[in-house]
């Protein structure tokens, strides 16, 4: 279900594409599952969920739209081993369900090119057919994306390839809705991309600031509350880990500083959170949470 937030006069949204079924230990990487577990307690095959949250932003420059999920473009294959229901067009659901469409999306910004969250990017042309043409999926918006993410996508080296899918941006090349950007972008008044390497080259986070209130949407800079807290705990996502470290730590205190809203992609418990001091330095409050297996 979508999550309406006020962030002084904009008005912002938290909806989602669903969710996916993830190996624990590429959340949390290093850290032994005896300690991850406590967070987040993982399912027979060691998998847990991972939402795929996006945010849209109703600013003065019109309406954007942060990541656009996994899509629709996945095989039953994919579907099955990674626990996704059938049901098509979720975020697309989600957006109607706060009086938007696919068409009303101005702006798209990605905050890297992982197929969770750019895979909703384009959808096939006929949803039925899995050999129709890939078109865009917000056909009046402009695509916009670090000029070195979409690099290190084009070109993918042994361990990154399986990341990155042409069909998630390529057609969009072709109706020239992709723009490359260098560096941070302020979107509109009060909404800027801000870059930070670490998960990858060309990883962005996403401020909306208006009236002295502040929300940050962290992407996988941090996608998960417990990463906020323990910045050490890196995922094995992550390329440069240090980097990624140290990407925390200055989101952590600029987010002190301005009493931040975080949204935290994909974290299945804690949607939105405030950073408090805790015993060991700054801690995750949560405000918005979810049951992460609410079957139980």
């Amino acid at each position: 279900m979508p999550y309406s937030l006020q962030v002084g006069s904009t008005q912002c949204h938290i909806v989602s594409d669903g969710q996916q079924l993830i190996d624990g230990g590429s959340f949390f990487g290093l850290v032994p599952r005896v300690l991850w577990q406590r967070i987040i307690r993982p399912d027979e095959k060691n998998r847990i969920p991972a939402q795929m949250r996006c945010l849209l932003i109703q600013s003065p420059s019109g309406l954007i739209l942060v990541d656009s999920g996994q899509g629709d473009k996945i095989t039953a294959e994919y579907r099955t081993e990674f626990g996704m229901d059938d049901g098509n067009l979720r975020l697309e659901a989600d957006l109607r369900r706060v009086g938007l469409s696919p068409e009303d999306v101005d702006i798209v910004l990605l905050t890297h090119l992982h197929a969770d969250h750019c895979g909703g990017n384009t959808r096939r042309s006929d949803p039925n057919d899995p050999d129709s043409d890939v078109v865009p999926t917000f056909p009046n918006a402009r695509y916009l994306i670090q000029r070195l993410e979409l690099a290190e996508a084009t070109f993918p080296n042994e361990r990154t390839r399986g990341h990155y899918f042409p069909e998630n941006w390529e057609p969009l090349r072709r109706t020239g809705q992709l723009e490359t950007v260098d560096g941070d972008q302020e979107l509109a008044p009060g909404v800027r991309s801000v870059t930070v390497p670490g998960h990858t080259p060309g990883m962005q986070v996403v401020w909306v600031e208006d009236a002295g209130e502040s929300l940050l949407f962290l992407g996988d800079a941090c996608s998960w509350a417990a990463h906020m807290d323990r910045i050490a705990w890196v995922p094995a996502f992550d390329l440069e880990p240090m980097r990624s470290i140290e990407a925390k730590r200055n989101l952590r205190r600029q987010a002190e500083e301005k009493n931040a809203l975080l949204v935290f992609q994909h974290d299945s418990q804690v949607v939105t959170g405030r950073l408090r001091p805790g015993e060991r330095g700054p801690t995750v409050e949560p405000e918005i949470t979810e049951v992460a297996w609410p079957d139980e």
